[in-house]
């Protein structure tokens, strides 16, 4: 075999796991949209469920199922798409908050909306608790990492280049994410806390993070998902701080306002980061097409 057939081989190779890459690099644009996502997810959810009166039970249904379709479209995608990356998280972020408040809630005046006496059709709540709730999913997270372990795949997300890496990976989000939700419920409502200082904690927990990555016994891998995991409750607070009245710490300006800013917000941050791909695609493949030329000649 020619040395020419072994670099083009090598080529195919290259391009081949260029295209099965299916994740995001991890940037600091990658950590603004997961926050913009996460926060519309907490306004979005409880725009559902309180502001129109659906109800944990049916949002969460609908939810999920919006959750289902939309991993369906990225698991069947060949390479990484920006929108079908980050619509699958808004999707988890949604169904995340309103299994949350299934879980953690309870049918009583004190989780209802102003004015509203009921919500939808169906129980409303197991009223397990924040505390209980939250040791359900830190359980099923657990077993999601140790099934992964078990695997023997990587926890690197731009490494994930299979199918079934990456159905384990958006099973971590999902119950990351609904566990992040309990916990920005939790330092809003029962912390004392408020929704700001909710959020300024979070925020302190996430620089000692960053600190933490110039530390080099301490796996970025590792800091990686507790940040995903904290993430998720910076977007319950500051969610909470955007629709909440005033006279309970809000700035009261609406789950359907709030929700259709954010919404605009991430659509042009996924815009960008459309654009952004395709044009490193496209560099990349006229990287690679000269070294093909050079290496021919050589």
């Amino acid at each position: 075999m020619e040395k020419s057939e072994v670099l083009t081989d090598l080529d195919v190779a290259s391009t081949t796991r260029s295209v099965m890459k299916k994740l995001p690099e991890v940037t600091l644009a990658f950590w603004i949209m997961k926050i913009a996502a996460t926060t519309l997810g907490e306004t979005a959810g409880d725009l559902f469920a309180q502001t129109l009166e659906l109800g944990y039970f049916l949002t969460t249904i609908a939810l999920f199922l919006i959750f289902v379709v939309t991993l369906v479209v990225q698991l069947r995608s060949r390479r990484y798409n920006p929108f079908f990356y980050w619509t699958v998280i808004l999707s988890t972020s949604m169904a995340g908050t309103t299994m949350s408040d299934f879980m953690n809630r309870d049918a009583s005046a004190t989780f209802l909306s102003g004015g509203a006496t009921s919500l939808g059709w169906g129980p409303q709540g197991l009223g397990l608790g924040y505390p209980v709730g939250a040791a359900i999913l830190i359980s099923l997270l657990v077993a999601v990492f140790a099934v992964w372990k078990l695997t023997g795949m990587t926890f690197v997300i731009r490494d994930i280049v299979t199918f079934r890496g990456e159905v384990l990976f958006w099973s971590a989000i999902l119950v990351s994410n609904t566990l992040g939700t309990s916990m920005g419920d939790f330092l809003s409502d029962s912390s004392g806390l408020g929704y700001a200082g909710g959020a300024l904690l979070v925020c302190g927990m996430l620089a000692v993070l960053l600190v933490l990555m110039k530390v080099p016994v301490v796996p970025n891998v590792l800091l990686f998902w507790f940040a995903f995991v904290l993430t998720r409750p910076l977007g319950a607070t500051a969610g909470d701080f955007l629709t909440k009245p005033v006279a309970k710490g809000g700035l009261d300006f609406g789950t359907a306002g709030s929700s259709a800013v954010l919404l605009a917000v991430l659509l042009g941050l996924m815009a960008y980061a459309q654009v952004q791909e395709r044009r490193a695609a496209f560099s990349s493949a006229e990287s690679a097409g000269q070294e093909a030329v050079i290496q021919r000649a050589a």
